[in-house]
């Protein structure tokens, strides 16, 4: 299983990761012990925890835990410390050689415990085109759609890293109809992972301070059976075509780094509820690619996404839901105007009617058995130039 680095990358290039920009967890390295916190270096990875234990670091009780859970929990503040602090000792990359692993023998595992999972459509664009395939004679979108953050909640268990195999799904397609689903779709989605201290049942999270429970952000690939969750969704939403398996990049991109990838929000009509609108409403200018089997077929613009993070945390918690740390938050698929920036199979073969033509003189409506699909992501770097994120990979195994 790749950790799947993050690299700045062009189509066709890439060289080595940025530094100071990731955190993750891998087990392995021929080393005893449990899994351990780490940072993307070059060929390597950093052995987080072990480098604050002997360097004075910051929360060097948190960074030794075999997972982010602890660090999620400390806060903001905390988050700056080790951020800061982590960004200043990779500067020096030559007196870190004692406390790198090779990414050869480990393996990445899921770098934090998933309290809850909830998936949100905030994307005006896949919306409206789910909308005309699903119900060519009517509205695109629902009455409540520009209104109201729409989301459900998904099945944290089924939360997975990247490069797990997903297996094909099977359930009820029809009347009397079951089986494995001939349907399987990916969607290309921003996770936002989120920290701070549990909130108080009751006590709704103000704007201004939603962006204070964000973590950072991973990508996230949120499986997707049709044919099954076409059929058990009425009245009620998704269930088993989409519980049964969600892929996260093995690294989180803390939020601190994406400082330069902020972007206004599209316009919006009607105005939101005042409950939704503030500084902080703000969206990330990240460019996404997916790949089929190697091959580019979309380029998903997240910057035009219309809920921002902030409102999804607010929305959330607006009828006084409290929030946990190891939440994550999917922005639900990502897509843009044009064709090839559609964020799922749904949307480039509409609805299986058009499927999409590969170079290799095959096509695809959905995914066949043994393809693989890898989701990576760009964003304006502090310093200049572009920041990668880690990539989201799986494979399509057979129905059991």
């Amino acid at each position: 299983m790749s950790l799947g680095s993050p690299v700045n990358r062009t189509v066709g290039t890439s060289a080595a990761p940025p530094v100071g920009t990731a955190l993750g967890v891998v087990a392995g390295a021929g080393r005893p012990g449990p899994s351990r916190i780490v940072a993307p270096m070059g060929d390597a990875v950093l052995d987080v925890g072990a480098l604050a234990a002997t360097r004075g670091g910051p929360h060097p009780e948190l960074l030794g835990l075999p997972n982010l859970d602890g660090l999620l929990g400390a806060g903001r503040p905390a988050w700056r410390e080790v951020v800061g602090w982590l960004s200043e000792q990779l500067a020096d990359p030559d007196r870190l050689s004692g406390y790198l692993l090779p990414t050869l023998g480990v393996v990445p595992v899921l770098p934090f415990t998933v309290a809850d999972y909830v998936d949100f459509f905030a994307c005006e664009q896949h919306a409206a085109n789910a909308g005309r395939i699903i119900r060519p004679s009517g509205e695109p979108l629902a009455p409540n759609w520009k209104h109201v953050p729409v989301g459900y909640h998904g099945r944290a268990g089924t939360v997975v890293v990247s490069g797990t195999p997903v297996i094909r799904p099977s359930g009820q397609r029809g009347p009397g109809d079951a089986g494995p689903s001939r349907a399987l779709d990916v969607e290309a989605e921003v996770g936002y992972v989120l920290g701070c201290s549990d909130t108080a049942p009751g006590r709704p999270v103000p704007m201004d301070e939603a962006l204070d429970h964000v973590f950072g952000v991973v990508l996230l690939n949120d499986w997707s059976a049709r044919d099954i969750q076409a059929w058990e969704s009425r009245p009620l939403g998704p269930l088993l075509g989409k519980s049964f398996a969600t892929s996260i990049s093995a690294w989180v991109t803390p939020l601190d780094e994406l400082a330069a990838a902020w972007v206004e929000p599209p316009p919006r009509d009607p105005q939101p509820l005042p409950y939704l609108l503030g500084p902080t409403d703000r969206g990330l200018d990240l460019t996404m690619e997916i790949r089929l089997n190697g091959e580019l077929v979309s380029t998903p613009p997240a910057a035009d996404l219309y809920w921002t993070p902030a409102q999804l945390v607010t929305h959330l918690t607006s009828n006084g839901a409290p929030l946990r740390a190891g939440d994550l938050l999917g922005s639900g698929t990502v897509s843009g105007a044009r064709r090839e920036q559609r964020g799922c199979f749904l949307e480039l073969s509409w609805g299986g009617s058009e499927p999409v033509a590969l170079a290799d003189g095959s096509s695809r409506a959905y995914l066949q058995d043994g393809d693989e699909v890898t989701i990576t992501a760009t964003a304006p770097a502090r310093s200049g130039g572009r920041l990668s994120l880690g990539e989201v990979k799986g494979n399509v195994l057979p129905a059991l």
